[in-house]
């Protein structure tokens, strides 16, 4: 769940994401290029890192984190940036469901998500059955969703739930399979820098929305 701050919390002015009824992409990121959407940008390395890479992109990022959202999306605006890279305080899985046009995305992002653990947090988890809806109906066709973990497990439980999904198809190095090697979008998360310096193990997939004709 969202916090909503007090009038007097030092981020009550922070940027969120629209409260109610649809939302149209255009009105958060006018202007054209093709969209991307990172879901959990933390402390935005990835979205300041994209943003150089890919000058040509809109990039939007939902955190639910308010503090985070907030700094970072200030961030954006003083280098800049606040024209085509927004982040907005929001559930990613209820803001999806409300965003819109249909087909209007052409890549999500979703960067060693889920670090929930024990059985009672279940209900934390941001990957599942609605948010992947949200994802397929929003991407165009042959639009492209990344998920990267160090975790083994989630690695499996990702590939299985999405792999599950009608509207996605494996895209990865090899014909059938999701997963990468390297990271393909010259630009790497804070936790993915660490797990690389660390020599840990990153699992990364890639899927492609499949023609809905």
């Amino acid at each position: 769940m969202v916090f909503r701050p007090r009038p007097n919390h030092p981020y009550a002015h922070a940027a969120r994401f629209p409260d109610e009824g649809p939302v149209d992409i255009g009105s958060i990121l006018p202007g054209d290029g093709p969209i991307e959407i990172e879901i959990g940008p933390g402390r935005g390395g990835f979205v300041f890192e994209r943003a150089a890479a890919a000058p040509d992109r809109r990039l939007l990022g939902l955190e639910i984190r308010l503090k985070w959202s907030s700094i970072v999306d200030e961030r954006l605006k003083k280098q800049g940036l606040g024209a085509r890279a927004r982040v907005l305080n929001a559930d990613a899985r209820e803001a999806l469901s409300r965003l819109g046009p249909d087909a209007s995305i052409d890549t999500f992002f979703m960067h060693f998500p889920d670090p929930w653990w024990k059985k009672k947090h279940a209900k934390r988890l941001v990957m599942g059955p609605g948010l992947l809806d949200s994802i397929a109906r929003l991407l165009r066709d042959g639009g492209a969703f990344y998920v990267q973990t160090d975790v083994a497990e989630r690695a499996e439980m990702y590939e299985a739930q999405i792999g599950a999904h009608e509207a996605f198809e494996p895209s990865g190095d090899e014909p059938g399979s999701a997963r990468m090697a390297e990271n393909p979008y010259n630009a790497r998360s804070p936790r993915e820098h660490h797990a690389i310096a660390d020599g840990l193990p990153v699992t990364r997939l890639r899927y492609r929305r499949r023609s809905r004709s």
